[in-house]
């Protein structure tokens, strides 16, 4: 699978008794740390570029700190960030450590409100300073702001302008920044609404602010914010004061799941996470539903909210194919059926010659659909037997039933991933060289020449790494055929809503259906869809239409698998390749609750990711096409 850039991931925690009880039952006051500690490391596949947490200490007196941020960089961001926290305990007594009182007044990081996240990059850029979580500071502590999410949001070019128009002048442009400015800005007023309040009701100095930190509406400012967001996210946040949430997208593109009972609140990106840490049963934990927002107020009642009506039941399909953890219990199953589904597409590809074909997979996320793909093949061989038996005229020898019933699925672990491509070595030819050795084979894990070779992966985005690696490590097992199958349709477009890939030109389906465009002469369907997505960007962007859709209906899916192959396939190769791809179909079938299929079908659920599309389309002719082929 070659580098597709994952999703952020999100972790909170809201205590919901003093540090006391908690050092008195789990011997530390800790505890919350701790199990953010865990949740993060659980979902680390969601970050390798980066990692912060947050914390709020409710009980901090006016001049100390109350807001605690810690943020690194890099795949070990995690255990840089809490070996920080760490660090600063050190030198202490266990008397000390042991001290709830001493710690609140005088510890970093004991406190009641706990946010982390693990980043991986949706814009491109890079720096400690796009890091969540992002904090905006103020001496009110109810107007202090710590954000993060996962999320990317397709129209920050029109909060941006809103943003300017009402006098404010943001330093930076990037959507997370942006988000909390705006979110900030809202903050700001539901703050200054019960300042009023609190003096038309006589209170003075710290009465109003009380009156203020006990009357805040964090629906108000959610409610105020988020309408003008078109974009899949789980944004999350706490208060100086106190507050906390989590709150949806409309369309439900991305997820998040919560859980509560009387000690604490917790919020993750993934069921298992929740279910590990906390030792949950899968029904013990709730998702949250689309456009609603988990709301813990700072005297700790917990509601939940809708912010926003449901706009759409969109639900991503390859969050469950590839960025989730398996071990959640739906995801296990879809997986296993996606790979159980492609059996009669695998048959035709070997000529039904199951006897001298060897399956294997891909490391590592394809490694469930691999167990899908087994079953459904053991399923296909005892009804082979069966009606082999049933239909014999006469009673068969011992030989004859040893030589049916020894008839099995042959599979072996035939790639191994061994190393990390580096981004150190940046000279071509070394890293060229070094991404060919990325994977290694099984010697002898089939027979050359007579044996078929069927390895699954989950899906088959930019085709670099097939090209690079795969393809040229397998040839030298001398397989008389090798069948690549993806257990995920043909991925034919961009994703708007969380992943660092806006461009057509990465998606080796999409420059395979150039490359039969230019092959066929169609020169003018590329320049009529041009000329179109241009003219669709003039509408109102609730009435664009994806128009790149039209390049791909003049060809079959064997067609452009054809011409993959072709494109992919390494100089020197003679071993007769061929690609199996999910349906669309199979996809629906299996993943029947997620119908978020944008990735494929192009049906992006909201007007920002249609406008996206449209726009990709064009810069990739500007960009790129022209420069190969004139019109």
């Amino acid at each position: 699978m070659e580098p597709l850039k994952h999703e952020c991931g999100v972790a909170m925690v809201r205590l919901l008794k003093p540090l006391e009880y908690y050092q008195q039952k789990y011997g530390t006051w800790m505890f919350g740390l701790n199990k953010l500690y865990l949740m993060m490391e659980k979902q680390h596949n969601r970050g390798q570029e980066g990692a912060g947490m947050a914390c709020v200490n409710l009980d901090a007196v006016p001049g100390s700190e109350y807001m605690f941020r810690e943020r690194a960089e890099g795949s070990n961001a995690i255990t840089e960030i809490f070996g920080n926290v760490q660090k600063k305990f050190k030198g202490l007594t266990q008397k000390q450590l042991s001290d709830v009182s001493y710690a609140k007044k005088n510890l970093p990081f004991a406190g009641e409100l706990y946010m982390g996240h693990l980043r991986y990059s949706t814009t491109g850029k890079s720096g400690l300073s796009y890091v969540h979580p992002f904090l905006r500071r103020n001496n009110w502590r109810a107007k202090n702001l710590c954000l993060c999410g996962n999320f990317n949001m397709t129209n920050i070019d029109e909060i941006f302008d809103k943003l300017v128009k009402q006098g404010q002048s943001p330093r930076i442009y990037s959507d997370s920044y942006i988000t909390l400015e705006f979110m900030g800005h809202r903050l700001d007023r539901e703050v200054e609404r019960n300042f009023v309040e609190g003096q038309e009701k006589g209170l003075k100095d710290q009465d109003v602010t009380r009156y203020i930190e006990d009357n805040i509406k964090m629906s108000n400012v959610l409610k105020s914010t988020m309408e003008d967001f078109d974009g899949g996210y789980v944004m999350c946040g706490i208060t100086g004061s106190g507050e906390m949430f989590s709150m949806r997208d409309p369309w439900g593109i991305r997820p998040v799941f919560w859980y509560k009972n009387d000690e604490i609140v917790v919020v993750a990106s993934e069921r298992p996470v929740l279910q590990t840490t906390f030792d949950l049963e899968c029904d013990d934990i709730h998702e949250l539903e689309p456009g609603c927002a988990l709301i813990v107020k700072k005297n700790c009642e917990t509601s939940v909210e809708r912010i926003l009506e449901q706009r759409g039941d969109c639900k991503c399909s390859f969050e469950r194919i590839y960025f989730s953890r398996g071990s959640d219990r739906d995801i296990y199953k879809e997986r296993k059926k996606l790979g159980e589904q492609l059996t009669d597409s695998i048959l035709k590809a070997v000529d039904y010659d199951t006897e001298h074909t060897v399956f294997s997979f891909i490391p590592n996320t394809a490694e469930v659909a691999f167990y899908g793909m087994l079953g459904g093949f053991k399923r296909y061989i005892n009804e082979q037997k069966i009606n082999l038996i049933m239909n014999m005229d006469h009673k068969p020898s011992y030989e004859e039933l040893e030589h049916l019933l020894h008839q099995y699925v042959r599979s072996e672990k035939v790639a191994w991933k061994d190393i990390k491509l580096r981004t150190f070595i940046t000279e071509g030819a070394s890293r060229n060289d070094l991404a060919s050795h990325v994977y290694d084979v099984t010697y002898e894990s089939l027979e050359p020449y007579k044996d078929n070779l069927v390895i699954i992966d989950d899906s088959i985005v930019r085709g670099t790494t097939l090209k690079e690696s795969i393809l040229k490590i397998l040839d030298r097992l001398h397989p008389k055929k090798i069948v690549i199958v993806s257990s995920s349709p043909q991925i034919r477009y961009p994703d708007y809503y969380g992943i660092d890939m806006p461009s057509l030109e990465e998606f080796c389906v999409f420059r395979a259906t150039i490359e039969l465009l230019k092959d066929r002469g169609m020169y003018q369907l590329i320049e009529d869809t041009y000329n179109r997505c241009k003219e669709e960007l003039k509408k109102p962007k609730a009435e664009m239409k994806n128009c790149v859709r039209d390049i791909y209906k003049p060809f079959t899916v064997n067609e452009i698998n054809e011409k993959i192959i072709e494109m992919l396939r390494p100089e020197g190769m003679t071993t007769p390749v061929e690609l199996v791809y999910q349906s669309i179909e199979g996809l629906h079938e299996a993943i029947p609750n997620h119908k978020g299929d944008w990735y494929f079908t192009g049906n992006y659920p909201t007007p920002g990711g249609v406008k996206l599309v449209n726009q990709a389309f064009i810069r990739y002719v500007e960009k790129v096409y022209q420069y190969e082929q004139k019109f």
